[in-house]
């Protein structure tokens, strides 16, 4: 590796890349608010495109990233620090694992972890619906989706982040990781056009899970209080929830998105532990042990499984495709702040940590919540079954219904799931407002009038892409703003590589 970047004296703003993302996103927003129709038929357009050239592409990367950071972690590079080789850990394994879930996860998990179970029950991609193996397949493949391989993405790019930032002083942002490739051209337009594409893929990707939230925080508000759905009381809910996150950004890591970060995980616990007490509890835990088998079973199987002969193009659309192209969008915003709170760990330590602590939690929440979901369908209740496969918005509050005291779980469950929207929102507003600054360290973070700008741009572009077409029109925007991304992905994965094998080379000559 060549000489390092400079690094700016005091954290000041990057105006190529705030006013060049921006002006794209303002653009965006002007445009489908008053153009409705013509933006979502270009995107469906889009789509298609993609979908037909690029879906085997997909499958591809995401194969990849989870190939390279095991390869890293297993090997002798997993032993170098993010950071110098005498720093420490800022939090403890709690904390940190705490900040690891409520900054790769939104309150989509509680969207899908019903809807997504039944809907592979009743409209599997291959094989015949609504029996057993069809819920066993349907558990692998929501087990998938929210798997090691998305959080391996998460992980690539945390690692490059940290690792180009904590042993070489180099920036905290995106075009530091293709330093080794590009070398100084990424100080001019080229940098900036690798950042200003991760700050739209961020900001799209963030959208579409706080659009998700949006929804079902609306249907719950009229489950509990009769609140109408629609897009005025979604818009209410936006502004509540960035009020919420403005507060906590402005707060900071330690006193705000740490706090809240461990509020959720807390709340999170109580709703798994009520409902599997409240339900089949023997059934559940048996559950639990078979998704573990049967995702480890499968999962070579589904990690390529392009469907190259009978493709369900629709299926792959709003499944597969979508969940990809969608923690490639998260990729740099998670990435970036998984990096600033993980100086002190190994590479070993950072990728395992990362691809465990979140999982486990993800895997007993899908297995309590999908299997519970699946029992009742199968149990013959296809009313419950047909409400979350149409309307998937209300398919966990339906599931709350099921169970005794449906007035304290569905609050827990609106509240854990404002904070599901919140520490996403929070952490989403300190990485954007990070990607559009030069910093003066790896721990600094942007000013505050720009955390502020960037939370209020997440919720007003949420709402636009409500109003043009609600939740599709989210997915199809990620599956269409992940396209440019997933290719710098690839460059870092080559980038990081070549820098630890320099020092790897560099430490052998000095012993």
């Amino acid at each position: 590796m060549t000489e390092p970047l400079s690094i700016p004296t005091k954290d000041r703003l990057n105006s190529t890349v705030f006013i060049g993302s921006a002006a794209c996103i303002i653009a965006l927003t002007i445009w489908s608010i008053i153009d409705t129709q013509h933006v979502a038929a270009i995107m469906r357009l889009v789509l298609g495109w993609i979908t037909e050239g690029f879906g085997w592409y997909y499958f591809l990367v995401a194969t990849l990233c989870i190939v390279f950071v095991i390869f890293i972690a297993s090997s002798k590079f997993g032993n170098i620090k993010l950071g110098p080789d005498n720093s420490k850990p800022e939090y403890n394994l709690f904390t940190w694992g705490a900040m690891l879930f409520a900054a790769g996860i939104g309150i989509d998990l509680m969207f899908f972890s019903v809807a997504e179970p039944v809907t592979h029950l009743l409209a599997p991609p291959e094989g015949e619906a609504n029996t057993i193996a069809a819920a066993r397949q349907a558990m692998s493949w929501t087990l998938f989706h929210y798997g090691i391989t998305g959080w391996s993405m998460y992980a690539l790019m945390g690692m490059a982040l940290g690792y180009f930032s904590y042993r070489y002083d180099l920036p905290l942002s995106i075009r530091s990781a293709l330093y080794p490739i590009l070398g100084k051209r990424i100080h001019g337009a080229l940098g900036h056009g690798v950042d200003i594409a991760a700050v739209l893929g961020t900001i799209f990707g963030i959208a579409t899970s706080l659009g998700i939230g949006v929804v079902q925080l609306n249907y719950g508000l009229k489950f509990m209080f009769d609140v109408p759905e629609g897009i005025v009381p979604q818009a209410w809910l936006i502004l509540l929830s960035v009020v919420m996150a403005t507060i906590s950004v402005v707060l900071g890591v330690d006193k705000g998105i740490r706090r809240l970060s461990e509020l959720n995980v807390i709340l999170a616990i109580f709703l798994i532990i009520f409902v599997l007490i409240s339900g089949k509890t023997v059934f559940l835990l048996n559950g639990l042990v078979l998704n573990i088998g049967d995702y480890l079973h499968s999962f070579t199987s589904m990690t390529l499984n392009t469907f190259a002969f009978d493709r369900p193009v629709d299926w792959l659309n709003a499944w597969t495709l979508f969940f990809w192209a969608w923690w490639v969008a998260w990729a740099p915003f998670v990435g970036l702040f998984l990096a600033r709170i993980s100086r002190g760990r190994t590479l070993r330590q950072f990728i395992a940590g990362t691809l465990i602590i979140p999982f486990v939690f993800t895997l007993i929440w899908i297995s309590v919540f999908g299997n519970s979901a699946l029992d009742i369908v199968l149990s013959g209740n296809q009313e419950f079954g047909k409400i979350a496969m149409e309307t998937p918005e209300r398919a966990f509050y339906s599931l709350l219904a099921e169970y005794p005291w449906i007035g304290f779980s569905s609050i827990l469950a609106t509240v854990t799931g404002l904070l599901f929207y919140v520490t996403s929102a929070d952490s989403g507003a300190l990485v954007l407002g990070n990607f559009t600054s030069y910093l003066k360290t790896a721990n600094s973070d942007a000013p505050k009038w720009l955390r502020i700008f960037w939370s209020f741009a997440i919720g007003i572009l949420t709402l636009s892409m409500l109003m043009v077409g609600g939740v599709p029109t989210l997915q199809n925007a990620t599956i269409i703003m992940g396209l440019p991304l997933s290719f710098v992905m690839l460059f870092i994965m080559i980038g990081l590589y070549k820098a630890l094998r320099i020092e790897a080379i560099n430490e052998e000559n000095k012993q």
